[in-house]
């Protein structure tokens, strides 16, 4: 290797007397030797790359193309750098700030390629349970931290900046900001326990303890965002969500949702037709689904109306509110064709004239 450095110096010596003239034809070397592996990587290796089935390769080497072409640059630089021996001190700052450049280059290229991965890996629920859509913003925040502690300190290496008092100073400004933020780290180990269970996941029809009923858009390690049917979105930390009573209205075996459409008719109607006819009603709607069948119950005797429920089962949790509007509208509609009466309250008011009043009294 000494030998190689010897005959590149006694080459540069024979085409550039001049220490200036050398640094600047290795700055010309390598910045050719960058466009060559420009040229081979983008004409070459990307042809021979897009005839395969994979789409992975392709990622990668839009990943790794520009890191490799500056890091080819930024070597000839530092081996100019060297060949001008400047002072200690400008030498030691001009070194540090080509391997920063190039520590930071090839930190983004890990943490992309570490993302690009992990969403691969997501996909296989079979193989990695752990690593799913749910919890796949965890994993990569999680990426984050690690790829930028390790950059840091590779970073405090290359400057010699001593770790012992950075370390002291981090553990008691953790302490602090353990203190000062205890609701933002509330919520933030709650985001990971929700993303663990997976009580609910992103597109769900949930309804909280409050009332709110909406979607999940966004599961985040602060807070969960909902989108109500109004249109308006609703974010609740996850402090809160994780000690709160959370209804998933699409969760269970299925996403089906089962509506109840509560029906009272007079006294002496025949109920054996009004079955009959809620259950045809459900059947004419192309909403409800056939599997589970449509079911009446008579529930109660009420005071004035015998009551019943027709039970039937839509396919999203969505469809609640207009598959309830037309199955009502169908029954009133049947019910008046069918003479089927619904009933409502009424009251017998009795009104007591004045005079039979006194007389009852009765005077001496």
């Amino acid at each position: 290797m000494a030998l190689n450095k010897e005959q590149l110096l006694e080459w540069l010596s024979q085409v550039a007397p001049n220490r200036y003239l050398q640094a600047l034809v290795i700055i010309l070397v390598f910045a050719g030797l960058a466009k060559i592996a420009d040229v081979m990587i983008r004409r070459v290796a990307r042809k021979w790359i897009e005839k395969t089935t994979f789409k992975l390769d392709d990622q990668i080497l839009d990943i790794f193309h520009k890191p490799i072409f500056i890091s080819i640059l930024l070597f000839g630089l530092a081996l100019a750098t060297e060949r001008l021996a400047f002072k200690e001190s400008v030498d030691f700052v001009t070194m540090g700030g080509l391997k920063t450049i190039g520590i930071l280059i090839w930190s983004v290229a890990v943490s992309r390629l570490a993302k690009l991965l992990l969403s691969l890996v997501s996909h296989d629920e079979s193989r990695f349970k752990l690593i799913q859509d749910r919890t796949l913003p965890l994993f990569n925040n999680l990426l984050l931290i690690i790829v930028i502690s390790v950059s840091m300190y590779i970073l405090f290496l290359v400057w010699n900046i001593d770790l012992t008092a950075w370390m002291a100073s981090a553990g008691i400004l953790g302490l602090a900001v353990s203190f000062a933020a205890k609701d933002t780290l509330a919520n933030l180990f709650s985001g990971v326990f929700i993303m663990a269970d997976a009580p609910y996941k992103l597109g769900d029809m949930i309804v909280l303890e409050s009332g709110e009923r909406g979607y999940v858009t966004t599961i985040g390690i602060r807070s969960t965002r909902i989108l109500t049917r109004d249109d308006v979105e609703i974010t609740v930390p996850n402090s809160i969500m994780g000690n709160t009573k959370v209804i998933n209205e699409a969760g269970g075996r299925h996403e089906k949702y089962r509506i109840r459409v509560k029906v009272g008719v007079a006294y002496g109607s025949d109920i054996d037709k009004v079955h009959e006819v809620l259950l045809d009603e459900a059947k004419l709607n192309s909403q409800v689904c056939s599997i589970p069948a449509a079911r009446v119950r008579f529930r109660a005797f009420g005071d004035s109306s015998l009551d019943h429920e027709l039970l039937c089962w839509v396919r999203k949790p969505v469809q609640k509110g207009s598959v309830l509007h037309m199955l009502n509208t169908a029954i009133y509609k049947r019910f008046l064709k069918e003479n089927i009466e619904i009933p409502f309250p009424q009251r017998d008011v009795h009104i007591i004239p004045p005079d039979s009043h006194n007389s009852g009294n009765g005077t001496a």
